[in-house]
């Protein structure tokens, strides 16, 4: 009985081990690249009026976000099994009384760890940045309008308006559930993978699945005789593959598109069941695996 209850203690220790290898293995090199990339979005981007610059610089952040979220789930969780396999730090752990689906939810919790404080730290540095083109925004445009009350208010206002929006906050907390849901499905291959490497092919062959799914079914239920044997395919793919565009509610939020509550709270639950199906299906695989 008490090894069917999960330990929060031995997990937690887990997770904050995990983190901390993977913050000593320079993950954070994708923070600062998404960095450079932001600024200098931004100086580029002075050339182009302020309701370009402000939608071209969400875009470009939001897009960037989205990659380096995806890149660093996969490629941190790819290592996790088959380097502690390597290092035997493994036989270690589970020659304790902790059962294999404790030591992979910790190891799953130290990347949606890292994965929460990278979304946290790339959103804050979009956010100051987006603020600062703002703040400067509005003092040209009062030096330019400053004799004409009436203009200078309207085109305040629109400025903020196009400048932010709180539809951006729902938005990153997507990219997240994103890249939980691709963390959770990388730690379900690396349970049956040979090597790293592997584990990363397959994810990343995963990934691009998961965002042409929707135009491949589109183009394969789209003639006009459609074989029986069609059908079944387009389901298996759509059950085994997430449909990794219902995620992308970005482009819409940029075009200034109000975000619906409902289909972020249907989004984030589809991430939620995908996150909890991968992550069973690796524990009955990883249970059942010879170390």
């Amino acid at each position: 009985m008490t090894q069917a209850m999960l330990t929060p203690i031995r997990i937690h220790a887990i997770a904050r081990n995990t983190f901390t290898e993977l913050v000593r293995q320079k993950v954070f090199y994708f923070l600062l690249i998404f960095g450079l990339v932001v600024i200098g979005n931004s100086a580029f981007l002075a050339k182009f009026s302020f309701q370009e610059e402000f939608q071209m610089l969400k875009d470009v952040s939001l897009g960037a976000m989205s990659v380096f979220l995806s890149l660093l789930a996969i490629l941190a969780t790819a290592t996790l099994l088959p380097r502690d396999l390597e290092d035997r730090t493994i036989f270690t752990i589970l020659s304790k009384p902790v059962p294999r689906y404790e030591y992979l939810l910790g190891k799953l919790l130290g990347v949606v760890t890292l994965l929460t404080v990278s979304t946290l730290v790339m959103g804050l540095l979009f956010l100051s940045v987006l603020f600062l083109r703002e703040n400067m925004a509005l003092g040209e445009t009062r030096l330019s309008l400053a004799g004409s009350p009436q203009e200078l208010a309207a085109a305040l206002a629109e400025i903020k308006k196009a400048a932010f929006s709180w539809d951006l906050i729902p938005a990153m907390a997507i990219l997240l559930a994103k890249g939980i849901l691709l963390a959770s499905l990388t730690l379900f291959v690396s349970t049956f993978a040979t090597s790293g490497i592997f584990a990363v092919l397959i994810s990343a062959s995963a990934y691009f699945i998961g965002h042409l799914q929707v135009t491949a079914r589109e183009y394969w239920m789209s003639g006009i005789g459609i074989h029986w044997w069609t059908r079944i395919f387009t389901a298996f793919v759509a059950l085994l593959f997430p449909d990794l565009q219902a995620f992308n509610l970005s482009d819409d939020i940029v075009a200034g598109t109000a975000l619906p509550m409902g289909l972020f709270w249907q989004t984030i639950a589809l991430g939620a069941v995908y996150t909890s199906v991968y992550y069973a299906v690796a524990c009955f695989v990883f249970e059942s695996r010879e170390l």
